[in-house]
């Protein structure tokens, strides 16, 4: 394999032995195993399984979300909402991030990356969203950025991470009305159709 190859196929496998067995029992050498390279090869590129899961975590969170601009607020968080789904609903994220948060409790380096690159990605792309909606005069000038990217992100993330219920259509769609509504936007303007009024001529 080339260099390029070698990498992608050690993050590869890494993500799935992180998903099968959890960080306890993650080791350099089935991560190697999995991805049909030697442990030179992984401990070239990385000191320890450590630094090879901070470096994922870090890769994850800075991963390719769409363009939060559709020109309403409503637009935009059905869209991000559509992406956390998207994202949230992989095995193999469903699996790692429950894992990584119960070793955060008891690895202060893993939980001080998580909450630094997390943090960070959640004010990125809610805090864009809300500065926007401010700016567009649907959402109050005084709206908390840190209050309005908690009640963003944590619903959809409590349902899907934390509770594992299953989300649909509908449900985010209503979603998108409650948190629209819980930031103190105006409700919704139903489109009605023009009905011409009957004639009163004779």
């Amino acid at each position: 394999m080339l260099r390029g190859e070698i990498t992608t196929a050690i993050r590869r496998a890494l993500m799935q032995e992180l998903a099968a067995v959890g960080y306890g029992r993650l080791s350099i050498e089935a991560v190697a195993r999995r991805a049909g390279v030697s442990k030179t090869a992984v401990y070239r590129r990385w000191n320890s399984k450590l630094d090879l899961v901070l470096e994922m975590v870090a890769s994850a969170a800075h991963g390719k979300l769409p363009v939060l601009d559709t020109g309403t607020l409503r637009g935009d968080l059905a869209l991000l909402f559509q992406a956390v789904a998207h994202a949230l609903r992989h095995p193999l994220a469903s699996q790692i991030i429950p894992d990584l948060l119960a070793e955060a409790a008891r690895n202060p380096t893993i939980d001080q990356t998580l909450r630094q690159v997390l943090h960070a990605r959640q004010q990125e792309v809610g805090g864009r969203l809300v500065t926007r909606a401010v700016q567009r005069g649907e959402l109050p000038a005084d709206t908390d950025p840190d209050a309005a990217v908690d009640l963003i992100i944590g619903p959809l993330y409590w349902r899907l991470a934390i509770a594992r219920a299953p989300v649909t259509d509908s449900y985010l769609g209503a979603l998108v009305e409650s948190v629209a509504a819980g930031l103190g936007a105006e409700p919704a303007v139903p489109r009605h159709r023009n009905v011409v009024a009957p004639s009163t001529r004779a």
